[in-house]
């Protein structure tokens, strides 16, 4: 939680109202031929496994709550059930959980591929939910020669992508980008992509699992099959224009702290995520918002430990552990102040509705 500005409501309006506080969604874990039998240091339990798993998904809505009033439950049961003050301005009536977020511990190649707008995924995706696919990407870490490809580079047509498919050079028409632990890549709807290998990422995206592989690398599955490829469609949503997206610049939430770890990494329709580093403990006092405008965040830990500590309108004190690899739902209005202290150093991302 950056310096969001969250208003502070009328305590008459709570009386009756399930304290506020923070909750644990725990993971679940999502095999993929190009994932990790190590997931350490963000899961040191997870070693030696006995499938490769590429993905930890935060927020997928099977998830269960870890602790408080919802404790137990599926992420989607929570949602659905809780106060919708709770939820924030946006969601009175809860729809779908709007925000997916996932780390994903890639040692080999994902597909080449590409995700369909909202547009395309409303009228030809209804089955699979009809919303598409807007991503970010942050890199928590990454070994020397990293890198990813993302977009396409000036000139090529849909003749000369059909020719690379078939000659198996499809990687040559993509913009290559080297990575580095910090870096932050926005990729809308329509971008061909692909990560590479030595790097863990978080990823905060709409809710969809939309993917249309493009190439494949010739792999098999666990039983010798290829991995089902989706060229029509591919092409039906690929935006062959100059790339929109691509690796974005932190800024400063506060002026004059620019070096002080507090940045904005993302900003688009879909979401807003932000990046807070501290080497000891920082605290934040809040002040009121226009009616309408207050957003539940999602809070996730990047690497280290520490408190996060809030008075909330009640004005009485909470405070929860953090530890790498936790993702924690903050309820809308839950603090009037609140502040981190750090064992060492943590950093964290916070994901929200813009």
């Amino acid at each position: 939680m950056l310096p969001r500005l969250i208003p502070n409501p009328d305590p008459a309006a709570l009386k009756d109202e399930p304290d506020r506080e923070p909750f644990r969604i725990e993971p679940t874990f999502s095999p993929r031929i190009w994932g990790s039998r190590s997931l350490a240091p963000l899961y040191p339990e997870k070693t030696s496994l006995a499938e490769p798993i590429g993905e930890a998904w935060l927020t997928d809505i099977n998830c269960r709550v870890a602790n408080g009033p919802f404790a137990g439950k599926t992420l989607a049961e929570a949602w659905r059930e809780m106060p919708a003050e709770w939820r924030g301005a946006n969601f009175a009536e809860p729809g779908d959980f709007p925000l997916l977020v996932k780390f994903l511990f890639p040692t080999d190649k994902l597909s080449i591929q590409v995700h369909p707008d909202d547009t395309y995924a409303s009228v030809h995706e209804q089955a699979a939910g009809g919303r598409g696919k807007t991503e970010m990407w942050h890199v928590v870490s990454a070994k020397p020669g990293a890198s990813l490809l993302l977009g396409l580079k000036a000139g090529v047509t849909r003749e000369k992508l059909l020719e690379a498919l078939q000659n198996h050079t499809l990687e040559d028409l993509l913009e290559r980008h080297p990575v580095h632990a910090g870096d932050t890549f926005f990729v809308p709807a329509r971008t061909p992509h692909t990560i590479g290998t030595d790097m863990v990422i978080c990823e905060v995206q709409e809710y969809s699992d939309l993917t249309y592989r493009v190439y494949d690398y010739g792999r098999v599955d666990a039983h010798g099959k290829p991995r089902e490829l989706h060229v029509d469609k591919a092409l039906a949503v690929m935006d062959f224009d100059p790339p929109h997206g691509g690796k974005v610049t932190p800024r400063s939430w506060i002026k004059g702290r620019e070096n002080r770890g507090l940045n904005h990494l993302v900003k688009c329709s879909y979401f807003s995520v932000d990046r807070l580093d501290v080497d000891r403990m920082i605290d934040f006092k809040l002040a009121k918002l226009k009616p309408g405008q207050s957003r539940f965040e999602l809070l996730i830990v990047l690497s280290g430990e520490g408190l996060l500590t809030w008075f909330p309108p009640r004005h009485t004190q909470g405070s929860i552990p953090l530890k790498p690899g936790e993702c924690w739902f903050i309820p809308a209005n839950t603090f009037e102040s609140y502040s981190y202290r750090s064992n060492g150093e943590i950093s964290v991302l916070t994901a929200s509705l813009p």
